[in-house]
């Protein structure tokens, strides 16, 4: 479950660059890595779930948030 919750986290992570990038620059880099439109998708749907799921399961993964 370890695996899976840091390539979810690195998703989050690399999709909110990605972000600030088109924002800022209007340069896409994951459109300029993986070229196809449908690998871009793919990403996009990867990032949004694994947004979702770093969101849902932050409160019990946080050290900070967790602490009491």
């Amino acid at each position: 479950m370890k695996e899976f919750h840091m390539v979810a986290f690195i998703l989050v992570v690399v999709g909110a660059v990605n972000w600030g990038l088109v924002g800022l620059f209007q340069y896409d880099l994951i459109a300029s890595l993986l070229g196809g439109l449908g690998l871009v998708n793919i990403f996009n749907i990867l990032a949004g779930l694994s947004a979702v799921y770093i969101g849902a399961t932050h409160m019990k993964d946080c050290k900070i948030c967790s602490a009491k």
